[in-house]
């Protein structure tokens, strides 16, 4: 069923479905955003090198999607340098990031730098990929689909290892968050 953007299915007193117009204006860009700003994300970072390099990108959009395969899943934008690599890539590192690895989400944030360049942040895992030696969790997958979605792309992933600190259950640290523009750490605190 195809709808305007000014069209809303409506189901009817037999259980069918009917489109009605209604009046009124699309969301703006910014009220999307402003809406989404105060819907906290979980930070990660993204790594990943199709051949000519490593790239990184920290992403608030990673979802657990699957568990039976284990797939993860994330977005990433168009406008992004890193996306092309990340979307030629067979392989991912997927970094969940505790407050404690803020440095690596500012890195991965930071545009027009080379994320790569300080050689004790990061290493070669021994099957290829590029990952932070300071990130206590993260997950090396294989890219199993990949859709476009206006000016970004959502890219699905089957985890193929964790790393050691996943293990024990759970994420070491605090766990770190994204909301409204600012970092922020989770603990004990701020359960309700």
């Amino acid at each position: 069923m195809s709808m305007s953007s000014n069209a809303s299915a409506v189901r009817t007193a037999s259980g069918g479905t009917q489109l009605m117009e209604i009046d009124r204006p699309a969301i703006t860009a910014e009220e999307f955003k402003s809406a989404f700003r105060n819907h906290p994300g979980g930070v990660a970072v993204v790594t990943a090198d199709a051949g000519d390099g490593p790239v990184g990108l920290t992403a608030t959009s990673v979802i657990s999607a699957s568990v039976d395969p284990n797939i993860l899943a994330f977005s990433v934008s168009e406008f992004s340098s890193s996306t092309p690599t990340i979307r030629r890539a067979d392989t991912v590192v997927v970094h969940l990031l505790s407050a404690e690895e803020v440095h690596l989400a500012q890195l991965c944030a930071t545009s027009g730098i080379d994320r790569f360049a300080d050689t004790s942040l990061w290493s070669w895992l021994e099957t290829g990929e590029p990952y932070f030696l300071t990130a206590g969790a993260w997950i090396r997958g294989r890219i199993v689909s990949s859709m476009a979605a206006g000016g970004s792309a959502i890219v699905a992933v089957e985890a193929l290892e964790a790393s050691p600190g996943l293990s024990g259950g759970g994420l070491p640290g605090r766990p770190l968050v994204y909301h409204n523009r600012s970092w922020h750490a989770l603990g004990d605190a701020s359960q309700i």
